[in-house]
């Protein structure tokens, strides 16, 4: 597979555009001989991952039409991205999730009930999950500069590990971003920036948001590598993300790669995508996003039969069923609680109101 490096020397081509990287093309012909690792196991693998995210989607976004759960972001169109990245990160990486990343948690030990429970209010679920990586992060970029932060220690201590940083196409618009950019490279940091372009900042389509031929052109000015790669073909992506933390283990880093997708739902449940989003384009969109053309692709190979299909979609909506009535049935968290991670040692002002929160929780429930 050949993968189309964006180079941050040559000033002559930063006015050309980019091919993807892909190997599984949308109309299910291969551009590239399968690499080694894309066995019939691992596509199966990541095809079944990829319904249990699209199901966890469906049903969260149910929880919360019925006032069972606060807003959420769902993952519908990324999770191609989400759960390849999730199976190609290294459980001592660290990872710098933002809010449409199930599929990469989900692979990093944390269970569809956790994040029902986090989005149902409840913080306790981030005691659940990958205990090196940071909580999902809700601000727009803010993630990015944590991440370098991050980076920055690691290589302070020589360690091999590698920090990723997820993001949308919209926080390549905040000085956030360009700041965490601009320091990793400078200081050659282990980091791998991955944005799912997923063509809209909420209402703001691509185009309206930047100037740039491409988002991996951003790259140039902080004289960072960067790749392109299709975000609906799970092996380019895979092959993408392997090369990528190679690379930045090898103290070769940082490395931006642009995953270009669509957003095939509303941007949360707050909003409603029929009022900007073009009906023919989110249509187009659905014949080739991650799912469906896996799915084509093993139907086609006869790895996968009509019946089966029925069966791997059935099982999946029935472990997500599962997981709602498990969230379900966890208890409240206590007030008292919201003491208890905060500080490694807490200050004295704060152990008298802890004690005042348990006497007054006591008496309560006594009355």
């Amino acid at each position: 597979m050949t993968l189309h490096c964006i180079p941050f020397s040559p000033p002559q081509q930063h006015d050309n555009p980019f091919d993807l990287a892909q190997c599984l093309a949308p109309n299910l012909k291969l551009a590239c001989a399968l690499p080694e690792f894309a066995t019939p196991e691992w596509l199966l693998d990541i095809y079944e991952q990829m319904l249990i995210v699209r199901q966890l989607d469906e049903k969260a976004t149910i929880l919360q039409r019925t006032g069972q759960l606060g807003t959420y972001p769902s993952s519908h169109g990324h999770e191609g991205i989400s759960v390849t990245l999730g199976k190609t990160i290294l459980s001592e990486d660290i990872f710098v999730p933002y809010y449409r990343d199930q599929g990469v948690l989900l692979q990093r030990d944390m269970r569809p009930r956790d994040i029902l429970q986090y989005w149902g209010g409840d913080e306790r679920a981030n005691l659940h999950g990958n205990h090196r990586d940071m909580p999902v992060c809700i601000p727009i970029a803010t993630q990015c500069t944590h991440a370098a932060g991050i980076a920055y220690a690691l290589q302070y201590q020589n360690s091999e590990q590698v920090v990723v940083c997820s993001l949308g196409d919209g926080a390549t618009s905040k000085g956030d971003f360009a700041e965490a950019l601009n320091f990793s490279s400078v200081k050659n940091l282990p980091i791998v920036y991955v944005i799912s372009n997923n063509q809209w900042a909420i209402s703001v389509p691509l185009e309206a948001q930047t100037a740039a031929k491409t988002l991996a052109h951003k790259a140039y000015a902080a004289g960072c590598h960067a790749f392109r790669v299709d975000g609906g073909d799970v092996i380019a992506l895979a092959h993408t993300f392997q090369l990528a933390l190679d690379t930045c283990r090898t103290h070769q880093g940082p490395i931006l790669i642009e995953a270009v997708t669509y957003r095939l739902c509303d941007h949360t449940t707050a909003d409603d995508a029929s009022r900007y989003m073009p009906e023919a384009e989110r249509e187009a969109a659905m014949k080739i996003e991650s799912i469906k053309r896996l799915e084509d692709y093993l139907h086609q190979e006869n790895i996968l039969n009509a019946n089966k299909i029925k069966s791997l979609h059935s099982k999946a909506k029935q472990h997500i069923e599962d997981e709602a009535a498990a969230a379900a049935q966890l208890n409240e968290a206590e007030a008292v609680e919201i003491f208890d991670s905060l500080y490694a040692d807490l200050p004295n002002e704060l152990k008298n109101q802890r004690t005042h929160c348990i006497h007054k929780a006591q008496s309560c429930k006594k009355n």
